[in-house]
């Protein structure tokens, strides 16, 4: 991933990338599809809620063997995805910031997850073996943009 794979107006919105954070593909696509088209005050409570195990997250595509949560269905609570997402949020929240528009009425327009790098790595085994372990990582997209 070189850039953003969506454009937008320079004077109305402002854009944040997150590059190689260590969390699950999965998680972080479902938690992008829980708050995209949100107010960004309403999506930084929703990520905080998930972090405080509040508001789960649905999970629509892989959800196999996941309990149901009330009012939901099946869900969960992506802690670490939640947290890796809310950071890059408040980076473009602050880069709105910097270039002098309202944060107040500002929407995510885009948020995406798209797979990065995967950094090799192994286990040791029984008999002088290994079993691969690799870290897998996603690259978020954020856009932000002013809304009347």
């Amino acid at each position: 991933m070189h850039g953003y794979t969506a454009t937008a107006n320079p004077d109305t919105s402002a854009k944040a990338l997150g590059k190689e954070l260590p969390i699950s593909p999965k998680l972080a696509r479902e938690v992008c599809g829980m708050i995209r088209g949100m107010k960004v005050d309403k999506a930084i409570k929703a990520l905080e809620d998930v972090m405080a195990l509040k508001r789960p997250v649905p999970l629509k595509r892989y959800n196999k063997r996941v309990s149901h949560k009330q009012g939901v269905g099946p869900g969960r609570y992506p802690e670490k995805a939640a947290e890796a997402i809310l950071k890059v949020i408040q980076s473009a929240v602050a880069n709105a910031t910097y270039k002098g528009l309202d944060t107040e009425s500002m929407e995510l327009v885009t948020i995406t997850a798209s797979r990065g790098r995967v950094i090799p790595g192994h286990i040791a085994r029984a008999h002088g073996r290994a079993t691969q372990c690799n870290q897998d990582t996603v690259n978020i997209e954020v856009i932000i943009e002013e809304v009347e």
